[in-house]
């Protein structure tokens, strides 16, 4: 029976993965106004009504790319902070500022790959879905506390200005990841994702100003 329901359990495992894959290959696309489940369906080769058994609404898809996204973004957060920790024990520590730096370049990567969900700005449904969902919050808090202590450290030393409220740097950098400059300077087809990752972030922590 053990043997089995683990075989049963791998399988529906898998079924998942590949769902949720989908939906962030069209909420990246498409944007989730657009996204049908039929759609998802298709995309993940499954019957809607196998789709059904595993995900019951388009909110509860959503949430589910949205948690597999902050899942990838804390990841990249957490080896962020153990190079820091390294560099910092060998006596060259890294900048809360360039850490806040690779985190932006790591979200507007992301996107300029098509693996950053495109979510509306309000949506009175799924913003509830979002807000009820444990695994959602729980990331989204755990994401936002890390980026807010290096927030802290940066203006703390004078690597960003100390009179802007933090809460507006962690909105500014989160913007990044759903920035509609980068999608495009994408479309136009005539940069390559080093140019708009190098000039987003260039405005993003720089400004427009030239030098004076």
């Amino acid at each position: 029976m053990t043997s089995r329901t683990s075989i049963k359990e791998q399988i529906q495992r898998v079924r998942e993965q590949a769902i949720v894959a989908a939906v962030n290959r069209l909420l990246a696309t498409k944007g989730y106004d657009a996204m049908t489940v039929d759609e998802v369906a298709a995309e993940a080769g499954m019957a809607k009504a196998s789709l059904y058994k595993l995900f019951t609404s388009k909110e509860e898809l959503a949430g589910a790319a949205m948690v597999g996204v902050l899942d990838r973004a804390l990841a990249f957060v957490d080896g962020l902070r153990d190079e820091a920790n390294q560099a910092a024990e060998a006596g060259t520590p890294m900048r809360p500022l360039d850490q806040l730096k690779a985190v932006t370049r790591w979200a507007m990567q992301t996107q300029l790959e098509g693996e950053m969900p495109s979510l509306p700005a309000q949506n009175s449904n799924l913003s509830a879905s979002l807000q009820s969902n444990d695994a959602y919050m729980d990331r989204l808090i755990s994401l936002s506390n890390r980026l807010s202590i290096w927030i802290t450290e940066a203006q703390t030393s004078g690597q960003l200005q100390a009179t802007l409220p933090a809460e507006l740097v962690l909105y500014t950098l989160f913007a990044r990841a759903c920035d509609p400059v980068v999608a495009l300077l994408k479309e136009s087809g005539q940069y390559t994702h080093a140019q708009i990752i190098d000039w987003v972030s260039s405005t993003t922590f720089d400004g427009l100003a030239g030098a004076r």
